[in-house]
């Protein structure tokens, strides 16, 4: 697998660290700005018709006229699985099922029956050359799936994160918010090795599913691998900016 340069990562991640810290106002604003931005894109992936302005509006406790309430429920469940990572982060809580379940059951806070359950019945994603197995096979898929990314502890963790997202995907475990819980699950491998929380813009959605179609395939996951350093770079880029301007 062709990394993208980690060591630029890595370089420019000491790099943020050796600048003056942040002071707790400045780092409470910067992820409650974070936090609307990630939600919205991150829903709006999905087909949330909620605007960046109008989410934010709705983590403020506004209703929306004429959007569903489905819609605001999904913005406030995403903004609580956000600050769920936060917590785990800070407990140094590694990645297993009972965290994907966690998250899953805040990201799918509408849905009360499904939220942190294996689907039971087969599903298509349109447009994939990849079809997610049969409901009988998910727990050990998924079993596997933490397994194999424990067993990966010394490798390239860009790499990790890029391969969990796209098996998990594949699995598709859950009947709905798969795209959301998997996206939310990068930001918490991320956090969880000093990096910055990243956000897979709306506008990009195209090449993100394209990472998958070339994934299932090719089996390379260098087009995932190479999203996820690409966003993270430009995260580090703009704090390091900010911090010497």
């Amino acid at each position: 697998m062709k990394s993208f340069d980690f060591e630029s990562l890595q370089r420019k991640q000491e790099q943020l660290a050796a600048l003056r810290p942040l002071t707790a106002g400045e780092v409470a604003r910067l992820r409650e700005e974070f936090i609307i931005e990630n939600t919205y894109n991150s829903n709006a992936i999905e087909g949330s018709t909620l605007t960046l302005g109008e989410t934010a509006l709705v983590l403020e406790g506004i209703t929306i006229d004429k959007k569903p309430l489905k819609e605001h429920l999904e913005a406030v469940g995403h903004r609580d699985a956000f600050l769920y990572i936060l917590e785990l982060v800070q407990q140094q809580v590694p990645v297993s099922e009972k965290v994907i379940k966690d998250i899953h059951s805040l990201v799918l806070v509408d849905r009360a029956q499904d939220k942190g359950v294996y689907r039971r019945v087969p599903v298509t994603i349109a447009g994939a050359v990849h079809a997610p197995p049969q409901p009988y096979l998910i727990m050990p898929q998924m079993e596997e799936l933490i397994q194999k990314h424990e067993a990966m502890q010394n490798n390239n963790f860009f790499e990790r994160a890029a391969l969990f997202h796209l098996l998990f995907e594949g699995i598709h475990p859950f009947i709905d918010g798969n795209g959301r819980t998997g996206r939310l699950l990068i930001t918490l491998q991320l956090l969880q090795h000093g990096y910055l929380p990243i956000s897979v813009k709306f506008t990009d959605r195209k090449r993100y599913y394209d990472c998958f179609g070339s994934f299932y395939s090719t089996g390379s996951a260098e087009a995932m691998l190479n999203l996820i350093g690409e966003y993270e770079e430009a995260e580090l880029d703009r704090y390091i900016a900010m911090l010497e301007g």
